[in-house]
């Protein structure tokens, strides 16, 4: 069997007709006759004939795939959203690219200069941890790739994303251990670089502030969020004037690295040291300790919102329609604090 690849020359030449005749009888051109469209469509199918995409994207100046960079796929919030992301793009005929930075600045950048060479339509980002510097989202501006960000957003001017409101989420969440009659509160941060992460400590302090009390901000500590930043950021807590009775972490994964060390300590979890966190991470439930009570932020309609945006950007590069500075998508979710289940 011959692996020669067909062109619409070579149906031309069969059939004795141009090949722009053949082009428009394959796209169901209105202008080609009902005889001529399934003639060509016969052989076509007879030949084994594949359309040349790559002509096709030069053509229509769209590659219908989405490059979508995350921090780690294995966290259960990214897996959802890459759900939500992936539903919504398959709907609409585009194809997905993931890749994960795993929260290195360096592999971002990587990851960056790879899908603006792939030619994407547009991507959808939550930036690293550690990203300090924005000089590569810069750089696809000014190739016209549009961007969306998303949970993780960077701190930048003129920039479209979807997140979730973190300081009503944060704020819930200290009134909801207030109530339990904790006044020591310790909070448990992401980097102070990440935005949500200043957003949770803003509504740290606007749940304080409403309930007449001093914001101390010895119990607030930042971390890098891995095991052993947390380890540290509890040993803090505990040895601070004040006794921490209670305490707000990053996400569920920081609850359980915090949850883990403080068994080591002897302390009896949420007997002791009351914890709520942020995710609402469904396998807690399963779990010996979880937290008392988790900030929903709704993953999937994030990964879905975002991708609605994008493909709307999108639509407007193709009918070079310009963005001004006062039309930039900033779509905020509300959160929402769930009460464990688990007695």
């Amino acid at each position: 069997m011959s692996s020669k690849v067909v062109t619409i020359k070579e149906i031309a030449k069969k059939l004795n007709i141009s090949i722009s005749t053949v082009s428009r009888a394959l796209h169901d051109h209105p202008s080609i006759g009902l005889r001529t469209k399934r003639n060509v469509q016969q052989l076509a199918k007879e030949l084994h004939y594949e359309p040349n995409q790559t002509a096709i994207f030069f053509q229509q100046r769209k590659t219908f795939t989405i490059g979508v960079i995350l921090p780690q796929l294995a966290e259960s919030f990214f897996s959802t959203a890459i759900s939500g992301i992936e539903d919504y793009a398959s709907l609409n005929n585009y194809t997905v690219l993931l890749a994960q930075s795993y929260d290195d600045e360096t592999k971002e950048r990587q990851i960056i200069e790879t899908m603006k060479h792939h030619r994407v339509d547009g991507m959808l980002i939550s930036i690293s941890k550690n990203t300090s510097r924005y000089d590569h989202f810069e750089s696809l501006k000014k190739i016209n790739i549009p961007v969306v960000f998303f949970d993780r957003i960077p701190k930048m001017n003129n920039i479209h994303y979807v997140a979730c409101n973190m300081q009503t989420g944060t704020s819930e969440a200290v009134d909801f251990l207030l109530k339990k009659g904790h006044r020591a509160i310790g909070m448990i941060n992401g980097p102070e670089t990440l935005l949500c992460s200043q957003d949770r400590v803003a509504g740290y302090i606007h749940a304080m502030r409403k309930n007449r009390l001093k914001y101390d901000p010895s119990l607030i500590v930042s971390t890098d969020l891995t095991s052993e930043s947390v380890e540290q950021a509890i040993d803090q807590l505990l040895s601070s004037r004040r006794k921490t009775s209670a305490i707000v972490t990053f996400n569920d994964y920081v609850a359980l690295d915090a949850m883990q060390y403080m068994k080591k300590l002897k302390l009896k979890i949420n007997k002791d040291i009351q914890v709520v966190s942020y995710a609402n991470f469904p396998l807690t439930q399963f779990l010996e300790h979880a937290p008392l009570a988790s900030v929903e932020q709704f993953p999937y309609i994030q990964g879905q919102k975002a991708m609605e945006t994008l493909l709307e950007l999108i639509a407007k590069n193709k009918e070079n329609e310009e963005t001004s500075n006062n039309a930039y998508f900033k779509i905020i979710l509300d959160s929402k604090l769930v009460i464990s289940k688990k007695k």
